[in-house]
């Protein structure tokens, strides 16, 4: 079974194993007060795992504990894979940023954007410049979530039945011709807005391909990368190593929430938010990047794709709070922190919520997960527990903190 161990002493790579104790400590306290059901975190220098530990339970009221290979709902920390996965098409030459995504899927031609009002009076006008497949990839699309509750095209989205970014039985083909059929928020390239982009790219992908996601992720990435338990479904042998998924009480505890359908292949493939993964899957595919496409005599990229990917794509060094459409994204930790195909870009380090090293990047998931690669400081960390909170626990920039303290060099 391919499990993630500590390979190095701290020391060894200049960290500090006292201050990697604290953010343990600090960690826990999470757990001991009810506010977590435990968690797993790495953290590597140069590629190799310095530090490794597992704390409480990946079931608390079976009792089962955090293991080195408990299975996660990463969410959102699909979205980097499934920008990798056009990537590869573009290398291929199946495939460009600048490709209108109406050329792909024609649903999208034609396609309207907000000018004014809400409710029945809202009223929308044809786009000035095409939808491309690179602001898919940056979410400066127009695109939206239904649960923002900000803005007049969002509302429309709950209306059509997208609260969950999911056509109720739809797959992923039916569900992205939904989004079509809605009005952009704000013309493309325009505005950056967090939304259901990468499920958009995910089709794309399908159809560029010829191939469902999942057997295109599968055969382009994670078998060459020897990632055994990532995927969009969960086997009846791994089942027991699923953690439950937690959510928040009013009380400040949690309590388990139904998570997504992963037993049986699902019928909506979310390029967005559908996978699951162990932490030994992620430090491959962290190694993939941090190497800069290449990983044990296996290259999937060019090295100038990676650099493409993880550098900041918004205007003029723009940062996610200044580029960003509000009121959503008006909030402190978006400071000197910009957006590259899929990932976040630290920008400007003297801005942001946590200490970072300039081109830091990385991406995290509803459910508490995240990942970062600090290439300044050849860096690598990733947290992983299962609680899809209400309100923010405010536990990144702490680890982030933490995590800049241990650094000796």
């Amino acid at each position: 079974m391919a499990l993630l161990r500590q390979e190095v002493d701290p020391s060894e790579v200049g960290l500090d194993a006292k201050a990697l104790d604290r953010l343990d400590q600090h960690v826990a306290h999470y757990v001991d007060e009810g506010r977590l059901p435990g968690f797993l975190v790495a953290v590597s220098r140069g590629g190799r795992v310095a530090h490794l530990t597992t704390h409480g339970h990946r079931d608390v009221a079976a009792g089962l504990p955090v293991e080195a290979d408990t299975l996660y709902r990463i969410y959102s920390m699909t979205k980097p894979v499934t920008s990798v996965a056009a990537l590869i098409l573009m290398e291929e030459g199946r495939l460009r940023l600048d490709d209108p995504v109406a050329d792909h899927l024609p649903a999208f031609a034609d396609q309207r954007v907000y000018a004014g009002g809400s409710g029945a009076d809202l009223t929308t006008r044809p786009v000035e410049q095409p939808l491309l497949v690179r602001h898919l990839m940056t979410h400066t699309s127009g695109l939206t979530f239904a649960f923002y509750h900000c803005h007049p095209v969002d509302a429309l989205y709950r209306e059509a039945g997208l609260e969950s970014a999911v056509l109720p039985g739809s797959d992923l083909a039916e569900t992205v011709e939904a989004y079509a059929r809605l009005p952009l928020q704000f013309e493309p390239g325009t505005q950056w807005n967090y939304s259901v982009s990468t499920n958009v790219l995910g089709r794309i992908i399908e159809v560029v391909s010829g191939q469902p996601l999942d057997a295109f992720v599968a055969e382009r990435i994670f078998r060459p990368l020897g990632m055994p338990d990532a995927g969009f479904q969960v086997t009846d042998e791994q089942a027991a190593r699923l953690a439950e998924l937690y959510g928040d009480t009013d009380g400040g505890g949690i309590e388990p929430i139904a998570g997504l359908p992963l037993f049986g292949r699902p019928r909506f493939l979310s390029g967005s938010g559908g996978m699951v993964a162990t932490a030994y899957d992620i430090h491959r595919f962290s190694e993939l990047l941090r190497r800069r496409g290449e990983l044990d005599g296996v290259r999937l990229l060019a090295p100038e794709t990676v650099d493409l990917m993880t550098r900041n794509h918004l205007p003029g060094d723009a940062d996610l709070r200044t580029f960003g459409c509000r009121p959503a994204h008006d909030e402190p930790g978006n400071d000197g922190v910009g957006f590259g195909l899929g990932v976040s870009v630290v920008v400007d380090p003297d801005r942001t919520q946590a200490p970072a090293g300039l081109g830091t990047y990385g991406w995290s998931g509803v459910a508490t997960t995240t990942f970062w690669i600090d290439p300044q400081h050849d860096l690598s960390v990733q947290f992983l527990t299962q609680v899809r909170p209400r309100r923010s626990l405010k536990l990144y920039p702490d680890l982030k903190r933490l995590v800049h303290e241990a650094m000796l060099d």
